[in-house]
């Protein structure tokens, strides 16, 4: 097998001078290094002249038209060159004429007549120096391409992350709301019944200035404020008439089946689902229950549940009473607050009727 080796580049000098004797002298000297070299004759050819592939440029100062100072400065101004080594090669040895130089952009000088020995060892050391340069370059670059394809793909996976996790809460929420709806129909209440009454708990909850997250905890919690009716015989449950005492004591009972089926689990819904479930039968006074709170003893959700349901219970058909208007059933209302209601949250629930309204016509009986 024959094996195929590839020689490395060599450096690309640029030798700009007037003179021809000079550029000649100068070529033989840099082949005489291993060096390439192409030449200019002004300052604007080798302006022409550069491109990439030159890695350093020996410059004469005391060129008629466009001098060395003038060349370096343009070069300079070119972004990409300005790590270019550029080598002052003049007879000029005034301390101005050479701080001139440095502020044109020179990294070096070597003075007519030129030593062989001398610029070699200088160009060699400017070479070590820009390869070193662009060596540095090229890892930053690759750095950065990294950094912008593992962000590219980082931004990606998230994106992907965040799909997901709306998916399950949106599965959540679906498996939430089935179950609601399971205890509703056995009540032979229908889901527009969730959607009112948890639409109306949030419009009360913003109103009463809770913020985004728990505006949307109490509107997808409260759904399962009757889940424990599950676990009431329909006997009672569907019965038309008026309950017996015997009777409303079992029905009653539907707070704490529904606390008892929410608690204890992973999700902040079924926590809060659970907390609704207990408390939204407890009245401002007292005479609420399962267990006779009163005043901010019952939680928020609860008290915020009670005036939802209530309104929504008014004025939707049971199967033990016709619905009543909704005057009538303001009328009922307003005689609760500060006994059935927290009086300061029935008053946000007035102030925001009209949105309760709209809620009330968007989600009619099916």
């Amino acid at each position: 097998m024959t094996s195929l080796t590839v020689e490395a580049r060599r450096d690309r000098i640029l030798v700009v001078d007037d003179e021809l004797i000079n550029r000649k002298v100068l070529e033989g000297l840099l082949k005489a290094h291993g060096l390439d070299c192409v030449s200019a004759e002004s300052g604007p050819t080798a302006l022409q002249l550069l491109d990439k592939s030159i890695d350093l440029v020996l410059l004469d100062i005391m060129m008629p038209g466009m001098d060395g100072f003038a060349v370096a400065r343009a070069i300079r101004e070119v972004p990409e060159f300005a790590d270019l080594p550029i080598v002052m090669v003049t007879a000029l040895s005034a301390k101005e004429d050479r701080l001139k130089a440095v502020q044109a952009g020179a990294n070096d000088f070597v003075a007519k007549p030129i030593d062989a020995t001398e610029l070699g060892v200088r160009m060699a050391s400017l070479l070590r120096m820009k390869k070193y340069h662009s060596e540095v370059k090229e890892y930053q670059l690759h750095l950065e391409q990294m950094v912008t394809e593992k962000t590219s793909a980082l931004r990606s996976a998230l994106a992907d992350l965040e799909r997901a996790r709306q998916a399950t809460v949106q599965a959540h929420m679906e498996t939430i709301h089935k179950l609601s709806a399971a205890a509703e129909y056995k009540d032979e209440d229908t889901a527009s019944h969730i959607m009112r009454m948890s639409r109306y708990c949030a419009v009360i909850a913003k109103g009463h200035g809770l913020d985004e997250e728990q505006v949307d905890l109490i509107l997808n919690s409260s759904p399962m404020h009757d889940i424990g009716k599950m676990g009431i015989p329909d006997a009672i449950l569907l019965k038309p008439g008026k309950l017996t005492e015997d009777e409303w004591l079992v029905m009653r009972r539907h707070t704490l089946i529904g606390a008892s089926i929410l608690r204890g689990g992973s999700s902040k819904y079924l926590d809060a689902g659970a907390e609704i479930a207990l408390s939204h039968h407890e009245k401002w006074d007292g005479t609420g229950y399962p267990n006779g709170l009163s005043g901010h003893e019952i939680p928020l959700s609860g008290r915020i549940c009670a005036l939802a349901d209530v309104f929504d219970a008014l004025t939707t058909r049971r199967p033990y009473k016709q619905a009543l208007s909704n005057e009538r059933s303001l009328e009922i209302m307003a005689a609760g607050r500060g006994q059935h209601f927290d009086p300061d949250l029935y008053d946000v629930f007035i102030a925001n009727y009209d949105l309760v309204l709209e809620i009330q016509r968007s989600y009619q009986e099916e």
